[in-house]
């Protein structure tokens, strides 16, 4: 029974790749196509969506609810410039090198 069933999974890891690589054939036929007062309400459909699209407003304000909870950016601090006491070396205070 055992090596039924690992016959079984091997058969199954060995077929997937082999029916990924089949053909996709449609053996129905297609649907029948429009008729010509079908296609003709399509185009009309598409007409009157594209100018309902050019009727909407561009947003131009930002739509940002916390906008007003956030507070700017911290203004950027100028480089502290070199000061003359950290240039003069210290002086060693007692006799002993530690």
């Amino acid at each position: 029974m055992k090596l039924f069933r690992m016959a079984a999974v091997l058969l199954a890891v060995l077929a997937g790749p082999a029916y990924a690589q089949m053909p996709n054939i449609n053996l129905l036929q297609e649907g029948p196509g429009k008729t010509p007062e079908e296609k003709a309400a399509d185009v009309e459909r598409d007409k009157a969506y594209k100018e309902t699209l050019k009727k909407i407003p561009d947003a131009k304000a930002s739509n940002d609810p916390w906008g007003g909870m956030r507070s700017d950016p911290p203004p950027k601090q100028a480089a502290p410039k070199a000061s003359t006491a950290s240039s003069v070396p210290k002086k060693k205070s007692g006799a002993t090198a530690n």
